[in-house]
């Protein structure tokens, strides 16, 4: 029947997500080490689930640039080097530019800060910044990483482009995985982290591009100089 195909493949599509979205949570947490292998079967036996959603979620993360097919063992965690970061970085600069430049020419969901669905939709990601600022304090990792991850995606979706919206979250994810592989190395990350996320909201509320532009920037300068700091500092 069709209401029964269509179910299930309802049904596997959303599994498939839930499974990549796990998987992308244990790169980033760094449970799922750079370079290490894993079959489908392991991943399937992991979860408790059949293969076909499994390595359909597999080939998702390597699409996105989150893991490598393994010829012999099937899949492995891609290891990123500091090059790989700078591209990162660069790629994620000419998006966020272009966002800026719309902003300062007027862009129909920044036209009036004063609108009441503008400030909320400021205001939400303001939030988001605040967590991810607290977080970057302490120096917890994982929690920044969630709340960063919200902030960027809710700041990039206030331009009502998914498709750039969608484009940056895939460098940043790309960026945090590549970042973790060095940051989890050092000791101590208390007060070692960005944590500029309300001064580039205010300056967006404002609509003042140059200071946006300044403070990714600055951003960008010092994730560049922790990432390519040794393990030992």
């Amino acid at each position: 029947m069709p209401g029964s195909s269509g179910s299930t493949a309802v049904t596997r599509s959303t599994l498939r997500q839930q499974i990549a979205d796990a998987l992308r949570d244990e790169v980033l947490a760094g449970r799922l080490q750079p370079g290490q292998a894993f079959t489908v079967k392991e991943i399937a036996d992991q979860y408790g689930v059949s293969a076909t959603p499994v390595r359909e979620a597999l080939v998702d993360l390597t699409a996105q640039g989150l893991l490598e097919a393994d010829q012999h063992r099937g899949f492995k965690v891609r290891e990123y080097s500091v090059a790989d970061f700078r591209g990162l970085v660069e790629a994620r600069t000419l998006v966020t530019d272009g966002m800026f430049h719309a902003l300062g020419k007027g862009h129909q969901n920044f036209s009036d800060p004063d609108d009441p669905r503008t400030a909320a939709a400021l205001a939400g990601v303001r939030r988001r910044g605040e967590e991810a600022q607290r977080a970057a304090t302490a120096g917890d990792l994982t929690v920044l990483i969630g709340y960063d991850l919200r902030f960027w995606r809710e700041l990039s979706s206030l331009y009502g482009n998914v498709y750039l919206s969608d484009f940056l979250h895939r460098l940043r994810v790309q960026s945090w995985v590549c970042a973790v592989q060095r940051l989890r190395l050092l000791p101590d990350l208390r007060g070692r982290l960005w944590a500029g996320h309300t001064d580039l909201v205010d300056a967006l509320a404002r609509r003042d591009t140059d200071t946006a532009r300044a403070i990714v920037a600055a951003y960008n300068d010092h994730s560049l100089g922790l990432i390519g700091k040794p393990a030992e500092e």
